[in-house]
């Protein structure tokens, strides 16, 4: 799948936000190994701690499906659903990444002109993870 397909469904999947309170609207697009595509949408509350990411949405529908190896996400966000500049994942994001991703995932983080592509080691330096921590 092209990036720019993935973006096209990260943008699609923006429109489902539920920001009643910040007005930010965020859709995500994951990619998996089996060109299986997961949307995600942010999901604020009240309470704003029980929030959870467009990023964390796509990821947790992936995983209940059996999912566990993925390629890539597109990101995208912007007050009211207008994209004003691109925006990396929070660090709780990065992480839940990290747990199901390599270094070599790819982020595609989306700005009005366009997109712009990182690699989860470029995003999360010196990162966390079972695979590097365990041995």
């Amino acid at each position: 799948m092209s990036p720019e397909k993935l973006v096209e469904l990260a943008l699609e999947a923006m429109t489902h936000s539920y920001s009643p309170y910040s007005g930010f609207k965020v859709g995500a697009a994951l990619l998996c190994a089996d060109g299986t595509v997961y949307q995600g949408c942010n999901i604020e509350n009240a309470a704003y701690g029980p929030t959870n990411c467009a990023e964390r949405t796509a990821f947790f529908k992936a995983v209940y499906d059996g999912q566990r190896d993925f390629v890539a996400i597109a990101v995208c966000g912007g007050k009211d659903g207008v994209i004003t500049g691109g925006f990396p994942p929070c660090g709780v994001c990065r992480q839940v990444m990290r747990e199901f991703c390599g270094d070599d995932f790819v982020i595609y983080m989306v700005d009005a002109e366009g997109y712009e592509a990182h690699t989860l080691a470029e995003i999360l330096p010196f990162s966390f993870s079972a695979q590097k921590h365990m041995n």
